[in-house]
């Protein structure tokens, strides 16, 4: 039997070897394990030294098509056609020649690793098939059938063609016209990250736009408020459409009339109030002409125009968007990786039955540019990960085809595609929903910076804080807090602005971007384990460089999990670090890595502390303390769904300014434990050298919650008493004096 490259439609092509990833050297969130120094970035820029194999060289044919990304699993050969993958991770490559990109198209023969063909491979010999039909019936065969097909698609093709001249879309039309690529039918979701909410500075006119959305029905999409000064012609224009419409039927109803009854089916026919052809975007346009099915005497034809949107009320904003469920991986198994859509879907559920949601303003979010990923994120690395083979249509970078030429995966154990073991890549999705989450926390951090919203909570995934500047790990691919900071830094010319992240994980990506920036304070609390969980860095030592040095403080969690870390070591994290510097720091804008997965119901590989969803909801009150109440949440991690749903709720219900549910008496009265007074003590051993307001709170670390508070009531009383005591020494001594002077004048 021939190999592979062999046997499939090729083109002629040349590839070097290229170097894959070995199982040893990938990171594991989902295991706990530490990232080495090749996973934390190394491994994209140069091949690793312990590899047990390698891509064998393909001279000649690649796949058919020069615009066909390859997946070459290694080690293909050695199976049979349907036999089960190997249990271990095949490394993969994806191979593309040219930037333009053919829909990716499963190939039963040889299982779940996915192919691409171009779209010669799947056209059938024999007449095209019309562009107007769009049903995947085949074409009936009755010779009888064919021509009243022929006749009912001319007459069909008449009545656009008329239609479109009457309604001036002559000009729309030929642009879409030119070199139509049909590559691609997106579902409706796609063509609303694609379409309905375009990115600031995109051209409306784009090639690859037209081609989704070649019409828009009465409206040129120029100057919609022309619609009301042009009404007298408009209800001319409407008089006609109606008469073209009802000819179109009767015509329609003849040929169906003919039509065989067993190839009625073979016909699309036009049911009432169908949405016309013309328009294929699922957003409402902006003007449209409502065209009645059946009587057009007795429904009125009207052109609503579309109202702008309501300003928003000044209160808590929530992001959320099904654009975000869709970054899924292949396999379709969810059990198998626990950051999946089932997350934001479970806590926006939750807000809803609380009534939290409409209490809120729900906004939708946007798509990030990809000049906003690259405030942070190196141009290869936004190639990479912020474009799909749909989008990457309207980009005309020479440098995209040499990026994309040589893109490392591997093959999970389940069958599907991923940049590391943990973090899933699917080719046509991932992009999108990873670009929509990092958008929608610079959206929403926005209003709040600008005080159109109090605060907000961004229901987003995937997460964002591993993320370093050229590095997706960790279930990451853009950091999405850190996008908003310097968006904000640059756009909204904040000064000031603290990040907290409390995910069990430290934040590796958000510590990089900002260790050498002094305007921006990242504090962290996280379970480190002298490095020993992932990703390994983090540690209390790790304070910044340069300008920013002092600007970056590590709660670093050590002792593993004997006792976990719970409520009482997180109320004295931020008693005695948190809130002393940030109020020392006084942001203008506090944004928070709100990861629940150091909540109770995570097993060890993932957190395994016991922090309760009342603690969240208390540390996000104290954070409200800051900026005015200027903050933003941004879901990162937390994978135990009723876990993330207590916590996400509590803290909504805390934005809202809501009365919160005591903490558990137990957890007042308990102290930290041990390893948590010792990783305290490390952090202000070395913080306190630039945040002098620590160094009062030395003393009390092994205080519980109701102990501290003690102490501090009595430290504000002998304030008090302080401050009574020598308003009176000063009241006693003042009669004394005031005879003094009186007496003066009396003796001259």
């Amino acid at each position: 039997q021939p190999p592979l490259a062999q046997r499939l439609m090729m083109q002629e092509s040349s590839l070097a070897q290229f170097a894959l990833q070995s199982t040893a050297s990938l990171p594991a969130i989902t295991l706990g394990l530490p990232a080495t120094t090749s996973a934390r970035g190394e491994a994209e820029r140069r091949p690793l030294s312990s590899l047990a194999h390698r891509v064998p060289v393909l001279n000649g044919p690649v796949l058919a098509g020069p615009h066909s990304p390859l997946f070459i699993p290694a080690g293909l050969e050695q199976h049979e056609p349907g036999s089960p993958l190997s249990p271990r991770l095949q490394p993969l490559i994806i191979l593309e020649p040219s930037v333009t990109h053919a829909p990716l198209v499963a190939v039963p023969s040889l299982g779940q690793v996915p192919f691409s063909f171009s779209p010669s491979l799947l056209s059938l010999p024999g007449h095209h098939k019309p562009l107007g039909r769009t049903r995947s019936e085949p074409l009936p065969q009755n010779p009888k059938s064919i021509q009243q097909q022929l006749v009912y698609q001319q007459h069909h093709n008449q009545f656009l063609e008329r239609l479109k001249q009457q309604t001036h879309l002559g000009k729309r039309m030929a642009k879409s016209s030119e070199k139509p690529r049909l590559q691609q039918i997106p579902s409706s979701e796609d063509m609303e990250a694609e379409g309905s909410l375009p990115e600031p500075g995109a051209d409306s006119t784009d090639p690859a736009r037209t081609c989704l959305e070649p019409t828009r029905s009465g409206s040129s999409g120029k100057e919609p408020e022309r619609t009301q000064k042009v009404m007298q012609p408009q209800e001319e224009l409407v008089l006609q459409q109606a008469y073209l419409w009802d000819s179109y039927q009767r015509v329609q109803q003849q040929l169906l009339k003919r039509q065989p009854l067993a190839d009625s089916s073979m016909v699309p026919s036009i049911h009432a109030g169908h949405r016309p052809l013309s328009r294929a975007q699922s957003s409402p346009a902006t003007a449209t002409i409502s065209l009645p099915a059946q009587d057009t005497t007795s429904k009125p034809l009207s052109l609503p125009v579309q109202e702008q949107p309501a300003k928003p009320h000044f209160t808590t904003g929530l992001v959320y968007d099904s654009v975000m469920l869709k970054h899924q991986c292949s396999c379709g198994d969810n059990s198998n990786h626990p950051e999946h859509a089932g997350r934001i879907q479970s806590i926006w559920s939750r807000l809803q039955e609380r009534g939290l949601r409409s209490q809120c303003e729900c906004l939708r979010g946007r798509k990030a540019t990809l000049e906003e990923l690259q405030c942070v994120h190196t141009e290869r690395h936004v190639f990479l990960y912020g474009t799909n083979p749909l989008n990457r249509l309207k980009l005309d970078n020479g440098k995209l085809a040499g990026i994309l030429s040589q893109r490392m995966f591997v093959m999970l154990p389940c069958g599907g595609v991923g940049v590391d073991s943990d973090t899933i890549w699917n080719e046509l999705h991932s992009s999108n929903a990873a670009r929509w989450a990092a958008g929608s926390v610079t959206d929403l951090a926005f209003k709040v910076a600008t005080r159109e919203l109090k605060n907000g909570f961004a229901v987003v995934r995937p997460p964002g804080h591993h993320a370093d500047p050229s590095t997706a790990m960790g279930f990451c691919f853009f950091n999405s807090v850190a996008i908003a900071a310097r968006q904000l830094q640059q756009k909204g010319k904040l000064s000031k602005i603290l990040i907290v992240d409390w995910d069990v994980h430290h934040g590796n990506g958000t510590q990089q971007i900002f260790y050498r920036d002094p305007d921006v304070l990242y504090i962290s609390l996280h379970r480190h384990d002298d490095g020993n969980f992932f990703p390994g860095s983090g540690a209390a030592d790790e304070v910044g460089a340069g300008p920013g040095e002092g600007f970056n403080v590590n709660v670093a969690w050590t002792g593993g999990l004997d006792p976990p870390m719970g409520d009482p070591e997180y109320l004295a994290a931020f008693r005695t670090v948190v809130m002393p510097i940030a109020h020392e720091f006084s942001p203008e804008l506090v944004l928070v890595s709100a990861g629940f997965d150091a909540a109770d119901g995570h097993p060890p590989p993932l957190g395994g502390y016991k922090v309760s969803a009342k603690c969240f909801g208390y540390m996000t009150k104290q954070l409200m303390n800051l900026a005015g109440g200027a903050i933003v949440l941004a879901l990162e991690g937390g994978h135990d769904l009723t876990a993330i749903c207590d916590a996400s709720e509590a803290c909504v219900s805390a934005l809202l300014g809501n009365e919160l549910d005591p903490l558990p008496e137990e957890s007042l009265r308990q102290k930290p434990n041990p390893n948590a007074v010792r990783s305290l003590e490390a952090v202000l051993q070395v913080q306190s050298k630039y945040w002098v307001t620590l160094q009062r709170f030395a003393s009390k670390l092994s205080c519980s919650f109701l102990e501290a508070q003690h102490h501090e009531a009595e430290e504000v009383e002998t304030v008090t008493a302080l401050a009574s005591l020598s308003v009176a020494v000063m009241v006693e001594k003042r009669p004394q004096e005031e005879p003094m002077e009186e007496e003066e004048p009396m003796n001259q």
